[in-house]
């Protein structure tokens, strides 16, 4: 069983920051991609960062400059450093990493966390 686990949210004024981490747990031979999703009322989950096994991380347009996602693989941890933040980040955030569970098939599956609220007072 393959959990992913959040942590790091909370309440904060505009302008504030918060870091969020999420461990990935279980029985598996490796974790490929991993990233930031987000969900605000009434709207659709939508991606914050990724972080590529290899290359560069990719970020939001509405998040560029503010928030740095980063990962510890020893520790099967990603993180998202959040500065500056502003009511409209409010929402719940997701952790996402693909797994390949079995060195011997390769075959990745998608697994989520279950989530951390972030609230951004104005």
């Amino acid at each position: 069983q393959v959990q992913l686990v959040e942590s790091g949210g909370g309440s904060v004024q505009a302008g504030g920051s918060l870091r969020l981490s999420c461990v990935a747990s279980g029985s598996f031979f490796r974790i490929n991609a991993m990233g930031w999703y987000r969900q605000a009322p009434g709207k659709q989950r939508e991606l914050v960062a990724t972080i590529p096994t290899g290359g560069s991380t990719n970020y939001a347009d509405s998040v560029w400059g503010r928030f740095t996602a980063s990962r510890d693989n020893e520790k099967n941890t990603v993180y998202l450093q959040m500065n500056s933040l502003k009511p409209e980040d409010t929402a719940v955030y997701y952790c996402k990493a693909r797994i390949v569970r079995s060195a011997t098939n390769r075959l990745e599956n998608v697994y989520w966390g279950q989530g951390t609220q972030v609230t951004v007072s104005s």
